[in-house]
């Protein structure tokens, strides 16, 4: 541990027993269209706000290297614009993904050569789409949306410095006296 010379900030006790690291996004982003996006699961996946209805959300998804997408709502009405080819909510995720993560941690996980050597989301979207990919199941929509319903409820709790139960997965490094 470095000596911490006076007026300078030394880590607090919960600072230096934490485990993991908190990566910011490459670049902010709004919130309203896309309000969860996530590389998990083998997937690019998240929750697409619905552009007619204040009401409606739909969960996407495209699979790592086969680029198999699903869309479907909230309550598992398939999406009309995911006939064939990625929908709007799709290309939606797809953008906020890269402002999220960053262009080429997008293209990596998902296993996407670009045809540029800066990927973009653009390009990410063009080299899947010439895969010509299938649709897939939309089996993991359940999951993913209630991953998102989760993080929505951290939302509401008040701000506070101490351990949340549910956040705590790591053991802890030392005895608390």
């Amino acid at each position: 541990m470095p000596n911490w010379r006076e007026g300078e900030h030394a880590l607090t006790d919960w600072e230096r027993a934490s485990a993991a690291r908190v990566i910011p996004p490459a670049r902010p982003r709004k919130l309203a269209k896309v309000p969860f996006v996530e590389l998990a699961d083998g997937r690019m996946q998240g929750v697409v706000s619905s552009g007619s209805d204040i009401g409606r959300v739909y969960v996407s998804s495209v699979a790592a290297g086969s680029y198999a997408f699903a869309c479907s709502t909230n309550n598992n009405r398939p999406c009309g614009g995911a006939r064939g080819s990625f929908c709007n909510h799709i290309n939606a995720l797809i953008s906020e993904a890269v402002l999220q993560y960053g262009a080429e941690r997008v293209a990596r996980y998902l296993r996407v050569e670009a045809a540029e050597e800066e990927p973009s989301a653009h390009s990410i979207t063009v080299g899947m789409s010439a895969a010509r990919p299938l649709q897939g199941e939309t089996t993991a929509a359940a999951s993913v949306f209630s991953r998102f319903l989760r993080h929505l409820a951290y939302l509401e709790l008040a701000p506070s410095t101490e351990p949340l139960p549910e956040m705590q997965w790591f053991p802890p490094t030392r005895a608390v006296a």
